[in-house]
C-alpha cells in the first residue's frame, strides 16, 4: 500500500474512534452541559484528558526537530510549566469555583466591569483563534504533503474536508466531547511517541542501556544553558518565563481551564491538573529523546537534513527502510494531536464567544440558546479555516516559536488583567481598559525591537512578563479611589 493510502487510511480509522466518542458522550448531554461539561467528570479522567491537551501538531511535529538548533533547551521552559500549575491549582481553581464562573473571563465582569470583561474575551478570542490556526496548519501542511498533493488534491479543499470533520465532532457534545477525545488522544500520542523510540532505537541496533548511553552521550540532548543571559536558551528566561506562560495560557485559557472546570469540585479539579502537570514533563522528555534518535537516523543513514526542522519527524518515519509501523504511528499520533486540540479550540472559541460577547447564557432560553451555540460553532469553524490559509500563504518560520510569540502578545493582557484584579481591590476606569490592553502589545513590539537592535539583548518568552507589567502599569493609572 503507498504512503497517501496508509496515512488516509489511518485518519479515517481514527475519525471512526472520534465520532464513537462523541456519540457516547453527547447522548445525554443539553446545551447548558455542552458549555460546563456537567460539572460530572472524574478528577483522574481529566488528569488524563489535560495531559494530551497543551500537546497538538505542532507539539508533535516541532518539539523533535526543536534538537536540531536548540537540544534539550526547552525542558528548562516545562520544568516552569510544572511550577505554573501548582500556582493555577491554588490561587485560580478555588477562585473560578468559588464563583461559578462557566467563562473564566465572567470573572474579569465582576471584578471591574463589562468593558474589561469584552476585553479579555477579545483578547482570548484572538489568542485561540491565531495560536490554533497556527497549530493545525502545520498538520495541514504535513497531510498535505504526505496525502493530499500526491493524491493532486489542493490545499484549500484539506483544510475544508478536515475543518468540516472536526466540526461536525464537536458540534453536539461540547466540552464533553473534549473531555472524552482528549483521554483518547493522550494514550494515543504516549503509545505512538514510545513506539516510535522503540522501533527508531532497534533500526540503530541499540538496546533500553544502549539507548540510554547514545541519548545522554549526544550532543542535541544538552539540557541546561547558563552561559549566556543575552540568549533566548537561557535557563532562568526559559524557566520564569514557563512559569508565566503556563498560568496565561492554561489558567486563564478557556480552552485548557473547560476541562478543569468540568470536575466535581475545586478539589477534584486541583487533583487533575497537578498530575498532568507533574506528567507532561516526562511526556516532553519523550519527544525530545526521540528527536535525538531522529538525527542519528538521518546521520547513520545518510539522509540529507530537512531544511525546516519540523519537517525532520515526517522525513525519518516514511524514509526508506523504516518499518511500515512508524509511519502508521507518526500518523497516529499527529492526527490524535491535531484533531483533538483543533476540536478543543473550537469548543472553547464558541463558549467564549457565546457566553463572554454575546451574553447568551444571560438572556436567551435553552432553545435559544442551542441556536446561536450552534450558529458560533459554525462562524469559529468558518474562522479558523480562514486563517489556516492566510497562515499558509505567509509562513517561514518554525511553528512553536510562531506559537509562544503570539501568545506572548495577545496573553499578556489577559495576565496582567488577572493579576492586577487579584492583587489590588481598587476600581478602574472600566472604559479606558481596552485602551490599556491594547497599548501594551505594542510598547512590548517597540521595547523588543530597541533592545535587539541597539544592546543585542533577545527578549524571548519573557516578553508575555513585560507585556502583562505594562497593562498592569496602565491600569494603575486608571484607578479609582473605591475599592471592588
Amino acid at each position: 500500500m503507498s504512503t497517501p493510502w496508509i496515512v488516509l487510511s489511518t485518519i479515517v480509522g481514527y475519525f471512526i474512534l472520534l465520532f464513537i466518542i462523541s456519540w457516547a458522550a453527547s447522548r445525554r448531554s443539553d446545551d447548558q452541559a455542552a458549555l460546563t461539561g456537567g460539572r460530572e467528570a472524574p478528577w483522574f479522567i481529566v488528569a488524563i484528558a489535560m495531559i494530551g491537551a497543551p500537546i497538538s501538531g505542532v507539539t508533535f511535529v516541532s518539539v523533535p526537530g526543536m534538537v536540531v538548533a536548540k537540544s534539550y533547551s526547552y525542558l528548562q521552559m516545562v520544568l516552569g510549566f510544572v511550577v505554573g500549575y501548582f500556582a493555577i491549582a491554588y490561587v485560580l481553581i478555588p477562585l473560578f469555583y468559588k464563583r461559578k464562573l462557566v467563562s473564566i473571563y465572567g470573572y474579569l465582569e465582576q471584578r471591574f466591569g463589562a468593558g474589561t470583561h469584552k476585553t479579555g474575551a477579545w483578547f482570548f478570542f484572538i489568542s485561540k483563534m491565531l495560536g490554533a490556526a497556527v497549530r493545525f496548519y502545520v498538520v495541514c501542511v504535513t497531510l498535505q504533503l504526505l496525502v493530499f498533493a500526491p493524491l493532486g488534491i489542493p490545499f484549500v479543499v484539506n483544510v475544508v474536508v478536515t475543518i468540516a470533520l472536526i466540526f461536525l465532532y464537536t458540534l453536539q457534545g461540547g466540552v464533553k466531547t473534549v473531555i472524552w477525545t482528549d483521554t483518547l488522544k493522550s494514550a494515543c500520542l504516549v503509545l505512538s511517541v514510545v513506539l516510535c523510540i522503540f522501533f527508531i532505537a532497534r533500526g540503530l541496533g541499540y538496546d533500553l542501556a544502549g539507548l540510554c548511553k547514545a541519548v545522554a552521550g549526544d550532543e542535541s540532548s544538552h539540557m541546561f544553558f547558563f552561559d549566556n543571559p543575552k540568549e533566548g536558551t537561557y535557563f532562568w528566561k526559559q524557566f520564569i518565563a514557563g512559569i508565566f506562560m503556563v498560568i496565561a495560557t492554561t489558567g486563564l485559557d478557556q480552552d485548557l481551564m473547560q476541562r478543569t472546570l468540568a470536575s466535581k469540585n475545586a478539589q477534584e479539579s486541583k487533583k487533575g491538573l497537578i498530575v498532568s502537570g507533574i506528567t507532561q514533563f516526562f511526556v516532553i522528555a519523550l519527544f525530545l529523546i526521540l528527536g535525538t534518535l531522529l538525527t542519528m537516523h538521518v546521520k547513520a543513514s545518510g539522509m540529507a537534513m530537512p531544511e525546516k526542522s519540523d519537517e525532520l519527524f515526517g522525513a525519518v518515519a516514511f524514509s526508506a527502510g523504516m518499518p511500515v509501523v512508524v509511519g502508521v504511528l507518526f500518523i497516529l499520533g499527529l492526527v490524535a494531536a491535531a484533531y483533538s486540540a483543533a476540536g478543543s479550540a473550537l469548543t472553547s472559541l464558541t463558549t467564549s464567544f457565546t457566553v463572554d460577547i454575546l451574553g447568551a447564557d444571560k438572556k436567551s432560553g435553552d432553545t435559544r440558546l442551542g441556536h446561536t451555540r450552534k450558529l458560533v460553532h459554525v462562524a469559529m469553524a468558518a474562522g479558523m479555516g480562514l486563517v489556516i490559509l492566510v497562515f499558509y500563504a505567509i509562513s517561514n518560520s518554525d511553528a512553536i516559536s510562531a506559537v509562544y510569540t503570539l501568545a506572548s502578545y495577545t496573553y499578556g493582557p489577559i495576565l496582567g488583567l488577572f493579576a492586577f484584579g487579584m492583587m489590588c481591590r481598587r476600581a478602574v476606569r472600566d472604559g479606558l481598559v481596552p485602551v490599556v490592553c491594547v497599548a501594551a502589545p505594542v510598547i512590548s513590539f517597540g521595547v523588543q525591537r530597541w533592545l535587539e537592535s541597539s544592546f543585542g539583548y533577545t527578549l524571548g518568552f519573557e516578553l508575555l512578563l513585560l507585556n502583562a507589567a505594562l497593562t498592569m502599569a496602565g491600569l494603575a493609572v486608571l484607578m479609582k479611589n473605591e475599592s471592588k
